[in-house]
């Protein structure tokens, strides 16, 4: 405890005397922080959408104009029997075209000097979470698709699949800018630490004469990139919170449209607290490779 309380004391004393390195420093960090802040502010809320679209995911099949109730029938029975849907609901040729009056007010009048209905009628199917995971919603969709009467067949969780494989490629390359920034940081941190370890290399020598431990020597240092990385992503989830509160004030109400309702959200809590012992965690690395010529 002797050992945390010295090196702790004396990595503030030198944070106070370096200054603008320390700055530097601790705006390296901060810089890291906030862009892998962002990334993981995006990429929670995106999985919160796309777990909400999964979930929510719903098979279409549209019937020919001249399908039969047999037709029909035979339809309903093989999505019954399949024990994939959680639930059905048969909209006819008029529901449709009501549906798109309603949803698309401002082209609700072209579908007025329309001689013929185009819409087709549909069986909405609503699909149990489950179905994916053991190919059954697959196997439904081969087996509907070549029944009579039946004119297409639409599954949103493919399109989420893909929208899922896009996001995943996307997070991939973000993750590795967020990498190779922290890494930058740290290199900032050990040239700022080594900085502070050449100022006080007289005092370094005596402690070294007069048998001090190692964590007495290299302690400080250590603390010194471990406070400035505290220090880096506290200001990191500051001006993250200032950036989401401005996005949230200004295309709120746009943006809880494209996402159905779903409302943004700032980072949970087990995430903050992750970001700022990454930032911690980068400093400290940066002291610890400085330090090394410490002892």
């Amino acid at each position: 405890m002797r050992a945390i309380d010295y090196a702790l004391r004396e990595a503030w004393a030198s944070l106070l005397r370096s200054g603008r390195s320390t700055t530097f420093a601790v705006l390296a960090i901060a810089l890291a922080a906030v862009v892998l802040g962002s990334l993981l502010l995006v990429t929670w809320n995106v999985d919160r959408l796309l777990t909400q679209w999964a979930t929510a995911s719903e098979l279409s099949v549209f019937l020919r104009d001249d399908a039969t109730s047999e037709q029909r029938g035979a339809i309903e029975a093989a999505v019954d029997q399949s024990g994939v849907a959680a639930g059905r609901e048969y909209v006819s040729k008029a529901q449709a075209l009501s549906r798109f009056r309603s949803q698309f007010a401002d082209l609700a009048a072209l579908s007025n000097d329309l001689e013929e209905n185009p819409f087709p009628a549909s069986l909405e199917v609503r699909v149990s979470p489950d179905a994916e995971r053991n190919g059954r919603a697959d196997a439904l969709i081969k087996r509907v698709a070549g029944l009579p009467g039946v004119a297409d067949v639409r599954y949103d969780r493919e399109w989420v699949a893909r929208v899922e494989s896009g996001f995943d490629t996307s997070r991939g390359a973000g993750f590795a800018l967020a990498l190779l920034m922290a890494l930058a940081a740290a290199v900032t941190v050990a040239a700022v630490v080594r900085l502070g370890l050449h100022a006080r290399r007289d005092e370094i020598e005596i402690m070294k004469l007069v048998g001090s431990p190692v964590a007495f020597i290299r302690g400080p240092f250590i603390a010194e990139g471990l406070l400035q990385g505290g220090m880096g992503a506290v200001i990191a989830i500051g001006l993250l919170w200032l950036g989401f509160v401005a996005v949230r004030a200004w295309w709120g109400g746009d943006l809880a449209a494209l996402l159905d309702g779903a409302a943004l959200q700032f980072l949970p809590g087990r995430l903050v607290g992750l970001l700022v012992a990454g930032g911690m965690f980068v400093g400290a690395a940066g002291g610890f490779a400085a330090s090394r010529h410490a002892a």
